[in-house]
This record gives C-alpha cells, structure tokens and sequence, in this order.
C-alpha cells in the first residue's frame, strides 16, 4: 500500500466554508486534506459530508474530490435534487474546471489526454493505465504559464478540463504526460513533491442546472496557490 506512513489531520481552519445555500442544494468550498465523506476507520470520521450534516442533517454526496483536492463539492438536500444532479453528471452534462501546478514545462499550448484508466488494485487506492481493462478516460487541458520556483525549479500553470470523472485521473493523466501535479504523495517523483506541501490541484469553477428551476448555475472559488484569476467558464 502506498504512503504507509499516512495520518490523517485534516484542517480544522476555516471549518466550514459555504458557498451557496437554498431549500435544494449547497455548494460548499472542501480544502485540502480533508476527505469527501468518512473513511472506515473511526479515526477516519472526519469529512465534508459528516461537517455539513451538522448544519443540514438532510444533505447527501452527488460527487467527491480526493482527500488532498481542494475545490468545489455540491451537495443535495432533499431526494429529488439528489436524482436530478447525479443525472447531470452522470450524463456530463455539468462543466467543471481545475487548475494544477504540474513539474515541468509542458511542450503543447492545449491537447487532450484520452487513456483508459483502471484502479492498480495491489496499490490502491492508486489508479493506472490499462488499453485492455481500463475505462475511457478524458481529459483536456490549456497551458496558463510556465514559470520557475525561487530555486530555479520548473513548472507550469495549467487549466484542466475532465470530460469523464474517473478516479484520479487528472493526477494520472498529468503524470502519463510526463508532468506529474506538484505536492502528489501518490504519483509525484521526489523532485515534483519537494515543491509542494500539498497536491496543487483545485477544482475552481463549477456549472450545473439547479434541480428546480433548470437555470444555469456558475460556482467559482479562487485558486489557493496562485494568484491567477481565470476567465468563467
């Protein structure tokens, strides 16, 4: 099993973050180092989904983020919100934006990654590609900067765009590119996870149909290491 030295301590400040609230849905802001919803082990209680309870006993998960994204989650607070999201995304009918800071220059200004990914079950919960068993798996991304830390090391600014939601897979993908998400404790090579103290991933912007009225609705929320300010989507 990869990082058998792993505790958990998720955050503790802001405890909750809300970005949004109605009688349907909530959008709430999940930092990294925080699981989606609880693990197994009683140690592993602690999750967005056990936080919001607290305050909306009803809410229930549509989506999750890795533990070490940071980023948007939308959350359904009654059953029929519920069945209309999940039917959105099952059908990718949402819009979701990351960014990433990822080792390296990347060459291209824009492309697609479509790699096929299956989990690598003697490592899990670590994912991997396979032609043979995996399932399709897309992701697109736009080249925002390439730039330099104060140690002459490279990287680059990246905008991703994931058209299936597989598990880890813009952390897979990036790494099949050859440029592994900086602060990755998963996938990152030593030099990539030097950089960081955390996986520089951030899920920023989110777009969905409200589940009563079917208007279009735009979630942002700035990207937590970097001071770009990206266009909405």
């Amino acid at each position: 099993m990869p990082n058998p030295d792993f505790v958990y301590n998720p955050p503790m400040s802001p405890y909750l973050d809300f970005v949004y609230q109605d009688n349907d849905i909530v959008v709430a802001q999940k930092p990294s180092g925080l699981l989606s919803v609880p693990g197994k082990a009683a140690e592993h209680r602690d999750a967005l989904i056990t936080r919001v309870n607290v305050v909306y006993p009803t809410a229930t998960v549509v989506h999750r983020l890795d533990m070490a994204t940071s980023g948007l989650m939308v959350l359904a607070l009654n059953k029929d919100s519920h069945r209309n999201i999940s039917k959105q995304f099952e059908l990718r009918q949402t819009k979701k934006r990351y960014f990433a800071r990822v080792y390296g220059h990347i060459a291209d200004e824009q492309g697609e990654i479509n790699l096929p990914l299956i989990c690598d079950w003697p490592n899990r919960p670590k994912q991997m590609v396979d032609f043979e068993r995996g399932k399709r798996a897309i992701t697109q991304f736009q080249v925002v900067s390439r730039e330099v830390d104060a140690k002459q090391r490279p990287f680059t600014l990246v905008a991703l765009h994931p058209i299936t939601g597989r598990s880890h897979q813009l952390r897979v993908h990036m790494l099949e590119l050859g440029h592994p998400i900086l602060g990755d404790r998963l996938y990152a090579h030593k030099d990539a996870l030097d950089m960081a103290p955390r996986l520089q991933l951030h899920a920023e912007s989110l777009s969905l149909k409200h589940p009563q009225t079917d208007d279009w609705q735009h979630f942002r929320s700035a990207i937590p290491f970097s001071e770009y300010s990206p266009e909405p989507i």
